[in-house]
C-alpha cells in the first residue's frame, strides 16, 4: 500500500482538524490560506484516501465515571500455534479494552483498559482475560496521573 503523498496545505489541513474536527470549513479555508471550495476539496481527498480515518467526540473518563487507566501486559501459550486470532476477537469484544497492540519482547500483547474502580478492574480480569485459556500470564499497572494526553499526531 502506497502512502498518499501531503503537501504543506494538506499537513495544516491535517492538523488543523485533529486540534478541532469540528472546524467549520470556511474557517478551516482561512487557516490554512484556501478558499472554501478547494479546502472542501482537499479534505474529501484526505477523507477517500484514509489519511483521515474518522470524526470522534473526545470524553474525558472521569465525567463518565471511568476514573482508573490501567495497563496491563500480556503473554499467551505458545505451544502450537498462538490463538492470536481468538485473542484478537476476544479483546474486540471487550469495552474496557480501549487499546491493544501486539508487542516485540517480553510480552505479546499491551492492553489500554479504562475502568470505573479496582472491582471493576478485577471483574475485568478474572471474568474475562483470565478466562482465555491460553493467557499465561497477566502484570498490571496502573495510572497514577496523567501527564500528558494527546490524539495529535506530529505532522
Amino acid at each position: 500500500m502506497t502512502e498518499p503523498i501531503l503537501d504543506r496545505t494538506d499537513r495544516r489541513i491535517v492538523d488543523a482538524l485533529q486540534r478541532d474536527g469540528r472546524l467549520p470549513n470556511n474557517e478551516l479555508a482561512a487557516k490554512v490560506s484556501l478558499s472554501p471550495s478547494p479546502c472542501l476539496r482537499r479534505v474529501r481527498s484526505l477523507e477517500e484516501a484514509g489519511v483521515i480515518k474518522r470524526y470522534v467526540a473526545l470524553v474525558d473518563p472521569l465525567k463518565v465515571g471511568l476514573g482508573m487507566l490501567a495497563y496491563v501486559s500480556v503473554k499467551l501459550e505458545k505451544k502450537g500455534q498462538m490463538p492470536a486470532g481468538e485473542f484478537a476477537s476476544a479483546v474486540n469484544s471487550w469495552s474496557e479494552v480501549t487499546e491493544c497492540y501486539a508487542m516485540t519482547g517480553d510480552v505479546d500483547y499491551l492492553l489500554r483498559v479504562q475502568v470505573k474502580d479496582l472491582e471493576h478492574f478485577s471483574n475485568f480480569l478474572i471474568g474475562k482475560l483470565l478466562k482465555q485459556h491460553y493467557v499465561i500470564d497477566v502484570k498490571s499497572s496502573f495510572a497514577l496521573e496523567r501527564i500528558k494526553e494527546t490524539t495529535v499526531l506530529p505532522l
